[in-house]
């Protein structure tokens, strides 16, 4: 069964899976150069300055993703806690509606979206709304 390797979603993208493995041979090449120059027989990667900046702006973009897919979940978890509602009201509720969204300076959703807000459920299951004036 295809697409159970590593490379799976490089499988239809045959130019960018060569330009990996070109990326990691000529990484391969200069790990080999600066180690036969400096005389190690084993690679020390405290010492190898240019690997170590790499390795820096690795970790760097990691994290950077590693934030930015928690602030998208965050975003997620938020928009699926709100309710998007398309509401029909009677003419006189109407009416009164846009006349008090016209003095607030308000769109009629923002004022039921402030009357929704304030909600008040009773212990015996009744809902109010106490007095309040619509703001910006």
């Amino acid at each position: 069964m295809r697409g159970n390797g590593s490379f799976y979603e490089f499988e239809m993208d045959r130019e960018r899976l060569a330009a990996i493995w070109l990326a990691k041979h000529a990484e391969w090449r200069r790990v080999r150069d600066l180690m036969t120059a400096a005389g190690w027989s084993v690679y020390e990667p405290e010492r190898d300055a240019q690997g170590s900046v790499w390795a820096r702006e690795r970790e760097e973009r990691f994290a950077g993703a590693l934030a930015a897919q928690a602030a998208f979940g965050a975003r997620r978890r938020e928009e699926a806690d709100e309710l998007r509602a398309e509401v029909r009201l009677s003419a006189a509720p109407s009416r009164l509606i846009r006349v008090v969204a016209d003095r607030a300076g308000l769109r009629p959703s923002e004022v039921l979206a402030q009357l929704a807000e304030r909600i008040v459920v009773g212990e015996d299951g009744t809902v109010s709304v106490p007095p309040f004036t619509p703001a910006l």
